[in-house]
């Protein structure tokens, strides 16, 4: 294990409920020509990765904590780039990290915004470029809009064996690949009474769909892999368009707090290509501690392959994000437990 000599110095957030903690100092310089080529490089870096589980695991983080490296961006046409980490590694996607960023950047000053109005904040993540939009009212950010890369379908009802009997998911793409199964299909509904066997379940169906070809992304292998299982419940529909609620099991067993950034991206790009989700209608997701966030499908612009795929639209996800402190970790060098353990 490497050992950690620098302080860790780090400014937390939580969007929805999910934490996000933002590395301002002491991340290893991380080398690549662009962020993916970056998180490729993260991977497999035992330094790179040493300070990853300093932050995620306890007695500094826990099993469900995610946050980021501060990179350069791919050119000059973003403010920043981002390597997104949670307990089991390093994502290609994280939405409600880009609100929290958004809200960070504003609130720092790193990006110059009016007291009144909206400033786009622009970062590249693994999967792409993305843009927070940051509203403030007499200077205080009050929401954030999360406009995602290109999202859509990938396949439909797809059979899958679990413990729980033979259920059918919907796999999409909203930055990163999800399966997509209705709680009722499960004998289950997503509350916190749920939690335990929501969690084994999504965490069964992930691996399950992990090695299949609906687990193949059809342009960049390194996106490659199914991310997470989104369980929810249709609630029907407002005045405004389709409301549910989620769980989201990401990576290897880690539950999302939030709606799931991304994940709301996939279920926007999968209510719209049935027809659910028009687009002048906007759609209620809940999480399951009961946070929310509101996702619009806007159409594609012409030219980009990704555009062409059946169902491609431009989701955008509005939420908020909140500061709840700001740390200074070390790694003390007689320290037995080193970077840490997962319970």
């Amino acid at each position: 294990m490497c050992h950690i000599t620098k302080p860790v110095r780090t400014i937390d957030y939580h969007t929805a409920g999910e934490p996000f903690r933002i590395v301002l100092d002491g991340a290893p310089e991380i080398s690549g020509a662009t962020v993916a080529e970056r998180r490729v490089v993260a991977q497999n870096s035992a330094e790179i990765d040493a300070v990853r589980q300093l932050l995620c695991r306890e007695p500094r983080g826990h099993a469900d904590m995610y946050g980021c490296f501060i990179v350069p961006p791919d050119d000059d046409g973003a403010d920043f780039g981002v390597l997104f980490w949670h307990n089991d590694g390093f994502s290609t996607a994280c939405g409600h990290g880009t609100i929290a960023l958004g809200v960070w950047a504003v609130q720092s000053g790193l990006v110059a915004a009016q007291p009144d109005g909206v400033t786009p904040v622009t970062i590249d993540v693994p999967s792409g470029r993305v843009v927070a939009h940051v509203r403030q009212i007499a200077g205080i950010v009050t929401s954030v809009v999360f406009e995602n890369v290109v999202s859509y379908p990938v396949a439909r009802a797809v059979d899958v064996e679990t413990s729980r009997g033979r259920v059918q998911a919907d796999i999409g793409f909203g930055g990163a690949l999800y399966a997509c199964v209705e709680a009722s299909s499960l004998g289950l509904t997503v509350t916190q009474d749920n939690y335990e066997e929501l969690l084994a379940i999504g965490r069964e169906i992930k691996w399950t769909l992990n090695d299949s070809p609906f687990a193949e992304h059809p342009a960049d292998d390194r996106l490659s892999g199914i991310y997470g299982t989104i369980i929810f419940d249709d609630l029907g529909d407002t005045a405004d368009g389709p409301h549910q609620r989620n769980v989201t099991v990401f990576a290897d067993g880690r539950v999302d707090r939030s709606p799931c950034g991304s994940g709301t991206a996939t279920r926007i790009a999968l209510l719209a290509d049935s027809g659910r989700l028009a687009p002048d209608q906007a759609l209620t997701h809940d999480s399951i501690v009961g946070s929310q966030f509101i996702g619009r499908a806007r159409a594609v612009d012409n030219g980009a392959p990704e555009n062409e795929i059946h169902g491609s639209v431009v989701p955008t996800v509005e939420g908020m994000a909140y500061k709840t402190g700001e740390h200074t970790f070390i790694l003390d060098a007689n320290d037995p437990v080193a970077t840490g353990f997962i319970l």
